[in-house]
């Protein structure tokens, strides 16, 4: 690790240390593998401002969701947010205001909760069938989201894009990934930025990715493993239904998972850089105590290789907030 490398770390840990004193109620011991967390425990706002308008998946955002993921034990929120939905598809492609000014609302509601916040693009599902014709536009949007929240501190984190696929394949991400960084950096020199995989943001493609110089990058990669217990029954997946009753929690199933997280953290340790899993959760059709088992399982090795997290998500179909109050995963996520 360079000594610019370092020094960087160092002073983004004092930031997350400070987020993640709810967590343990102390300091982490520096020789404790979780003190390395720069974000720490998180998790998603998520059918939230993803949907095309807020408010069309769920409930829209309010003020208490915030105090609450905070008193919950949770050091970091992540914001997913459909900015496309809510931009002029010709130029400049402006962003509306009024939207703008939510996102801001929010993202600053989060801040003075003591959250940390992973803010990204999400479902740009433009981009994914027209890379090309959408790259313009794509990286003004960025230019707008980058240039108003410059002043902001480090606890502030951009996540470039979610999920890259389709015809947005990981070597033209490769691509995009470094003109969208460009762009930031105008503005953001110093800024936390993630950058996470094409081919869905899971792991297959993660040899594939190819970083940019730039000692300020957090890698995040999604987690939802063995896919047909974790989307069982999930309406927006074709044949979902005949996995219900699909169970998790042999040796075997726990192997996978720790094979897994080996394959990333070895990736990680070789390009030198700290890893954010930035979405992983069972949906609600599985059996309670197989999602618990999971989830636990997960959140704790995720932890053990130095990993920050974020469960997705926070009150919808995979949610750890349900009927008024923190449900069984919110023990298995903070223990």
């Amino acid at each position: 690790m360079t000594l610019q490398r370092l020094s960087s770390l160092v002073a983004f840990s004092a930031l997350t240390i400070s987020a993640m004193g709810c967590n343990s109620g102390s300091v982490p011991d520096p020789d404790d593998n979780a003190s390395t967390l720069l974000l720490g425990r998180g998790i998603n706002l998520g059918n939230k401002l993803e949907a095309p308008s807020e408010g069309d998946w769920g409930d829209p955002v309010e003020a208490w969701m915030l105090t609450t993921i905070k008193q919950g034990g949770f050091a970091t929120v992540r914001i997913p947010t459909r900015w496309s939905a809510h931009a002029n598809t010709s130029p400049p492609y402006t962003v509306d205001a009024t939207f703008v000014n939510r996102v801001t609302w929010i993202v600053d509601r989060a801040l003075s909760a003591g959250l940390m916040v992973v803010l990204n693009v999400h479902h740009y599902e433009e981009i994914f069938s027209d890379p090309h014709g959408q790259r313009l536009r794509f990286l003004e949007i960025w230019r707008q989201i980058a240039t108003h929240f410059r002043d902001y501190s480090d606890s502030l984190v951009f996540e470039i894009l979610n999920e890259p696929n389709t015809d947005l394949t990981p070597e033209l991400w490769n691509e995009f990934l470094v003109d969208a960084l460009n762009v930031v950096r105008q503005t953001n020199p110093d800024r936390y930025v993630m950058l996470g995989t094409g081919e869905w943001g899971g792991i297959s493609a993660m040899e594939r990715l190819r970083l940019p110089d730039d000692n300020r990058l957090i890698f995040t990669f999604h987690y939802y493993s063995p896919f047909q217990f974790t989307h069982q029954g999930a309406e927006w997946v074709s044949g979902s239904n005949d996995w219900l009753g699909t169970t998790w929690g042999t040796s075997q199933d726990s192997a996978d998972v720790e094979n897994d997280f080996d394959t990333v953290a070895q990736w990680a340790s070789r390009h030198d850089i700290t890893v954010f899993m930035g979405e992983f959760g069972v949906y609600s059709r599985a059996a309670m105590d197989d999602r618990i088992a999971w989830t636990a399982f997960a959140s704790r090795e995720a932890e053990r290789r130095g990993f920050s997290w974020a469960y997705w998500e926070f009150d919808a179909g995979f949610g750890a907030y349900t009927d008024g109050q923190w449900n069984e995963l919110h023990g298995a996520l903070i223990p």
